[in-house]
């Protein structure tokens, strides 16, 4: 449930498919996902979650497997 609701996250802060919402997809890897997308994105994240990401997890948010990796450091699992 978690990876669908971290994939709809990613779909809507980066305005593109869900479906292009894979572990692989990297920072800067498309147009859409730039510095600025990247702050909405771990906006979205912080609300949607209801966590509060550190500046090094923000930075280190450089794909969607990694955002997986850090958001289990705050107790969210993934199935």
């Amino acid at each position: 449930m978690n990876t669908d609701k971290l994939k709809f996250i990613f779909a809507e802060a980066l305005e593109i498919d869900e479906s292009l919402v894979v572990d692989e997809l990297a920072y800067n890897s498309i147009a859409e996902w730039d510095s600025i997308a990247h702050m909405a994105l771990v906006t979205e994240i912080d609300d949607q979650f209801d966590i509060m990401l550190d500046t090094d997890d923000v930075l280190d948010m450089s794909s969607f497997a990694k955002a997986k990796e850090i958001l289990a450091k705050y107790e969210i699992s993934f199935d």
